[in-house]
């Protein structure tokens, strides 16, 4: 199922949470929403499922127009942060629950509803667990149930709102991969909202990426991870330091000193973003020099944090972990990857 917002605008009291967005979702694709706190993805998300209605804009389902549809009617999958399981129901009775209150017209047969939830519950690896409680079970079981829930009722669209929110990171890092293997299985158009970096690339097929009500990128994790589109995104997502520079006669300078050829039709002012591990060492006299402020293990490498000598100001690079750089060592260096945006 293909869906569609266009030009979606909500507002909340009169405060706007989303900015005219608009956004096309593959049917059967996996999308992350991504965004810190407030920038309108869970607002996006809600409108999707029919919990909120647009200020303005529609909803498309296909070619129906959803935005007055109730969310019975738009037949969603929702899975939420909290599980939000029924606790006085057993994890058969939570899985079956979504079909027996089903008009009687719709509404399979009590055997049929059985077969569906114990094949549910072997699809999300939880055979044998049927009788028991969610008080029973742990983080990672409990979204298990609340994800084979929402399967449950076969939906038109599968809606996680955080949905590994709430659990530690080894079983977040579990349930992304599983995630993705029941997705691959069942072929649902799938939005997912996270503000976990990490999750949104390993675990989509395409990225949104929000900030204040507004879409700012949307592309594959490639994409958005190796071309970012804004100063917002390339902040946003993995790690990343930045420099003020200049373009002077088609040379990137940072504190007069030169740095690379900057693309075609720069000039001014503007702000030279690069990662931690795309760096090279260079001691030449017009790399950038400076000293170590700091170094923290991530990982199999060593994050050291330089106070640049030119400005003072503070930048991370990525060497190896036995590099015997240790604090107030000098060390020189030069961005070998890097995006250049205009200043402000």
């Amino acid at each position: 199922m293909e869906v569609r917002a266009e030009n979606v605008r909500k507002e909340f009291d009169r405060f706007p949470a989303l900015h005219d967005v608009s956004l096309d979702i593959r049917s059967g694709e996996l999308i992350a929403l991504l965004g810190p706190s407030g920038s309108g993805k869970t607002t996006l998300l809600r409108l999707i499922a029919g919990l909120e209605r647009p200020t303005g804009g529609r909803i498309l389902f296909g070619e129906e127009d959803a935005s007055d549809m109730s969310v019975q009617e738009r037949n969603i999958g929702f899975v939420f942060q909290h599980y939000a399981l029924f606790r006085h129901m057993t994890v058969a009775e939570n899985v079956s629950f979504g079909l027996k209150v089903r008009p009687r017209s719709t509404r399979p047969a009590a055997s049929e509803i059985r077969r569906r939830a114990l094949e549910l519950l072997d699809l999300v690896q939880l055979s044998g667990l049927e009788k028991r409680f969610p008080s029973q079970l742990s983080g990672g079981q409990r979204q298990r149930v609340a994800l084979a829930r929402a399967l449950a009722i076969e939906p038109r669209v599968l809606l996680l709102d955080e949905p590994f929110g709430a659990l530690d990171a080894q079983v977040r890092r579990e349930l992304r991969k599983w995630l993705r293997e029941i997705h691959d299985r069942t072929g649902h158009t799938t939005v997912f909202v996270t503000h976990d970096q990490e999750e949104a690339l390993e675990l989509a097929d395409r990225l949104c990426v929000m900030s204040q009500g507004r879409i700012e990128q949307v592309g594959s994790p490639d994409e958005i991870y190796d071309t970012p589109a804004s100063p917002f995104v390339f902040g946003f997502i993995g790690e990343s330091s930045q420099l003020p520079v200049s373009v002077v006669n088609g040379i990137i300078q940072f504190a007069g000193r030169p740095l690379a050829d900057a693309p075609q039709g720069a000039s001014g002012s503007g702000q030279l973003f690069f990662r931690p591990h795309d760096i090279e060492l260079d001691d030449d006299a017009t790399a950038l020099g400076g000293s170590v402020v700091s170094s923290r293990r991530v990982g199999g490498i060593r994050r050291m944090e330089v106070e640049l000598n030119e400005a003072r100001q503070r930048v991370e690079i990525d060497l190896p972990f036995d590099h015997p750089a240790v604090e107030r060592s000098q060390i020189g260096f030069r961005p070998r990857r890097w995006t250049l945006f205009p200043a402000g």
